[in-house]
């Protein structure tokens, strides 16, 4: 579809100081893409340049047009396992009830599952997520049934799956849709063999894939795998050449100094998760020394077992509240840098290089925020408001490669809400 937007007020992104400008006026979607923006005073003269004709052409009423979020780390399908086990400490939730639950699902049930959580991303304007979880295809699938956006990556470990399904989902994703996409990974070090590792280190050299796992969420973890092998995960990842084409780690709590080197030395991103690392009392990741070592960051949501929600309004608040409490400083990551990470931040980590702003070329995967509620007013400052005010409760319209897939309330992604919650409490309602 061809939309115009008008009287909207316009979030721009600087990539090179990681700041934000407001810019009133049009913005134009053509197809798929951003086609235009400006003050609409060359409009007419424009239009009949290019010889657009409107589908569609909406008012914004003075409200404004951001891209949209990006949920750099993600489980979407264990929506079915929301309060299921909460208040327990990892290793207890994960070996207890989440990896016994989860040997219980069959591929169809990540469809359904997937659905589920895209229709909750959408309500907190992410417009697409790195997702790490199993039947790959299915998971494409559902987005691409949705006309959501996509990134993939590998959850391979001792428990299931081997690096030639690994190869097998890298090139069935890959070629599905423009929406989706795959990254070479596996699930964390202290759950797969070196073997697994090995093999993972050589389809990212194949491929010149990046690498993304979960790294240093714990405490323990990197205690044992010091034990195990002399090294921090991040040392012995590195070690074996997973890191030749870039990538990163999920969590990235508990990091020594040599890990923030390599992360340096490598252009790796830390993807952090606070609101899953506050409620499973993982610890509090070092997002200061992360900014001022120029380490890229990109924030996620974890899965919606951990979390619960996938709200990415309550990551940023908590991922800059965290830091300021951990370094007894208020001045500490600013507004702008975690909306940055969020937003950009997030694109760029899972490759999403032509999704990472509000800029002609670009695809059009954008959000409406309602600045008209209490909580955006007054407008001192748009981009504080959006990271330290802001709520789901602002988004009025998402949008994905240029068509409008939430607005006011509603989805329109091809399937019935009740159908949907229907089939994830089936799912959950037939498990032991």
């Amino acid at each position: 579809m061809n939309i115009k937007f008008t009287n909207a007020k316009i979030l721009k992104t600087d990539m090179e100081t990681h700041s934000f400008a407001i810019e009133e006026g049009q913005l134009w979607v053509k197809g798929n893409a951003i086609a235009y923006i400006g003050d609409g005073n060359d409009s007419a003269a424009k239009t009949a340049e290019e010889g657009v004709t409107w589908d569609a052409v909406r008012d914004c009423e003075g409200n404004l047009l951001m891209p949209g979020f990006k949920n750099a780390h993600t489980h979407t399908a264990m929506t079915f396992l929301r309060s299921f086990a909460d208040d327990l400490p990892l290793q207890d939730w994960l070996y207890k009830q989440v990896f016994p639950r989860e040997g219980q699902l069959v591929e169809d049930d990540i469809y359904w599952l997937d659905i589920l959580g895209i229709m909750e991303y959408l309500t907190s304007g992410i417009t697409s997520n790195f997702d790490m979880y199993f039947f790959p295809p299915k998971n494409a699938k559902a987005s691409v049934d949705a006309g959501f956006r996509t990134v993939q990556t590998s959850g391979l470990n001792n428990f299931g799956g081997s690096c030639e399904i690994v190869e097998e989902n890298y090139n069935i994703v890959n070629e599905m849709s423009d929406l989706t996409s795959f990254i070479i990974g596996f699930h964390a070090e202290y759950t797969t063999s070196m073997e697994l590792m090995e093999g993972i280190a050589k389809l990212c050299q194949k491929y010149k894939s990046p690498m993304f796992m979960h790294n240093s969420e714990t405490e323990l973890e990197v205690k044992e795998c010091i034990e195990r092998w002399g090294k921090t995960p991040t040392e012995l990842t590195d070690s074996l050449g997973m890191y030749e084409y870039g990538g990163g780690g999920y969590h990235c709590v508990w990091m020594q100094d040599q890990d923030f080197e390599i992360f340096k030395k490598r252009g790796l991103y830390a993807v952090t998760n606070p609101g899953s690392n506050t409620k499973l009392a993982s610890g509090i990741a070092p997002i200061t020394r992360y900014l001022k070592e120029g380490i890229h960051l990109a924030i996620g949501t974890d899965g919606p077992a951990s979390n619960n929600c996938l709200d990415m309004f309550r990551e940023m608040f908590l991922m800059t509240g965290l830091a300021k409490l951990r370094e007894m400083d208020a001045a500490t990551v600013p507004a702008e840098e975690v909306l940055f990470a969020a937003t950009a931040g997030g694109a760029h980590a899972m490759s999403l290089f032509d999704c990472d702003s509000l800029a002609v070329g670009k695809k059009a995967d954008i959000v409406l925020l309602d600045l008209m509620q209490p909580n955006m007013q007054p407008e001192n400052n748009i981009v504080k408001n959006i990271v330290y005010s802001g709520s789901k409760q602002n988004v009025k319209m998402t949008m994905v490669n240029g068509k409008v897939l939430y607005e006011n309330g509603s989805f329109d992604i091809g399937f019935d809400p009740k159908e949907i919650y229907a089939k994830a409490n089936a799912i959950i309602g037939r498990m032991k």
